[in-house]
């Protein structure tokens, strides 16, 4: 394995051959937020949690505060696993990331993935209506984390231990929050949207915008629960993921 994919693929880096789901993570989380996810898939595809800087192994890198600076780093540095049979799927952050990473992977001729999966996030061209999080005063910020909940209370309730985590959330939070949308033609690959009810982020009509983005086949599909309503419903969502993309031809 090379030292880039040790980086960004702590699992460890798949076989081409192998069909392939590449998952990116929400503000503040790592790699780790999908460790369970691969004995939920089952043996026939390779979960592929990506892990980005600024957290776990790779704490002394500094995070991202921008998507364009993100996606020019994962397809200079991962460009060779994005080939062949494999799906992108982000949670929040990260379906902004996935997104913004397969209208690249259009626009320089590579192989696209057969399927996009995004989740708790609205739709890109959407304009943002709500409060932004990433300079809000601690005890703001504090609140907003717990109506959204999948912080831990002992981090909101240790002072000292947020305000070390506070600068990687905070640029976490940029990468969504200082995003332009750019019109583009629509992506020509089968996209599905994930969302929680109630969550506070991201409301049903919201992620039912994500057809827009796509000139074939969309679905949505909403669970019980709020902005982390993976925790609970993991398994039906992989179980939707590995169905498409067991079914999916790969792209040429």
């Amino acid at each position: 394995m090379t030292t880039t994919g040790i980086r960004w693929l702590p699992l460890g880096e798949p076989a081409p051959a192998q069909p392939r789901l590449f998952c990116f993570p929400h503000a503040g989380a790592s790699a780790a937020a999908f460790g369970g996810w691969q004995a939920l898939a089952g043996e026939r595809i390779a979960v592929c949690p990506v892990q980005p800087p600024g957290r776990a192994e790779r704490y002394r890198e500094p995070a991202y505060r921008d998507v364009a600076v993100f996606v020019d780093d994962l397809i200079s540095q991962l460009g060779h696993q994005f080939t062949g049979h494999y799906a992108l799927f982000g949670h929040s952050m990260g379906a902004l990331v996935a997104f913004e990473l397969t209208r690249r992977l259009r626009a320089i001729g590579a192989p696209a993935p057969v399927h996009l999966f995004v989740s708790g996030r609205t739709a890109p061209h959407l304009a943002e209506t709500r409060t932004p999080l990433r300079d809000l005063p601690v005890d703001r910020l504090i609140h907003e984390l717990r109506r959204m909940g999948g912080t831990p209370d002992m981090l909101l309730r240790d002072r000292e231990l947020l305000e070390a985590f506070l600068p990687l959330l905070r640029a976490d939070f940029s990468v969504n929050e200082t995003y332009r949308y750019r019109p583009q033609a629509a992506l020509a690959i089968p996209l599905t949207a994930f969302g929680g009810h109630h969550d506070p982020r991201a409301e049903e009509w919201e992620i039912r915008e994500w057809a827009t983005q796509t000139s074939a086949r969309f679905q949505c599909r909403m669970f019980p629960g709020g902005h982390f309503y993976t925790d609970q419903h993991a398994a039906d969502v992989i179980g939707i993921m590995r169905s498409e993309l067991l079914c999916a031809q790969p792209m040429p």
